[in-house]
């Protein structure tokens, strides 16, 4: 089998994406053998981000696009102040939602390594300001827990558990569940 295993590798020498993520897959496999687990290995990915202090992560699905925070934002009068505003992307208006600011946790997204996520699939376009972003992030199916720790933000209801490795825990924020939210889709002011 170790012949048969470095002939493929070899065969993937004029594919170099190929031949990087077979070497991914078979690293995550032992990964997987070396903790006990037995059959296939499912990887679960995600975008990293920080809101003030803490860091979260949304499922990659979830997000169409990073962003830099667009130069332009033009207020929109009467709305709630954590709508940021709208900005022309590429031809199309996008609302810019300060999540920090929407989960009660003051404003955000000022910083230098401030970001955009787009959501994905939403019924409307929208971009949620974060502090930072990290980047992907894999994680072992197994290494979901519904349980989402304790955060400085009250975000619980946005959260759908967490992942976890070294001590260290990811909570997963649901952006899904934001955008069904009745308070975010309502962002006029009172």
């Amino acid at each position: 089998m170790g012949q048969e295993a470095s002939s493929s590798l070899r065969d993937l020498r004029e594919h170099p994406f190929d031949l990087l993520k077979e070497l991914e897959h078979r690293s995550r496999v032992a990964q997987a053998g070396a903790a006990g687990e037995a059959g296939d290995v499912t990887e679960w990915v995600g975008i990293g981000f920080r809101l003030g202090a803490e860091q979260f992560i949304v499922s990659r699905d979830e997000i169409r696009e990073v962003l830099m925070v667009p130069s332009s934002v033009t207020r929109v009068p009467g709305a709630q102040a954590w709508l940021r505003g709208l900005s022309n992307v590429r031809g199309h208006i996008l609302p810019l939602v300060d999540l920090r600011a929407f989960l009660g946790a003051g404003t955000g997204g000022a910083g230098r390594s401030s970001r955009v996520l787009v959501l994905n699939g939403a019924d409307f376009p929208c971009g949620l300001l974060v502090d930072e972003v990290h980047g992907f992030r894999r994680f072992l199916e197994t290494e979901h827990s519904q349980d989402a720790p304790d955060t400085m933000i009250r975000c619980e209801r946005y959260l759908n558990g967490s992942f976890g490795r070294s001590g260290e825990h990811w909570p997963v924020f649901s952006t899904r569940r934001l955008a069904a939210a009745e308070e975010f889709v309502r962002a006029a002011a009172d």
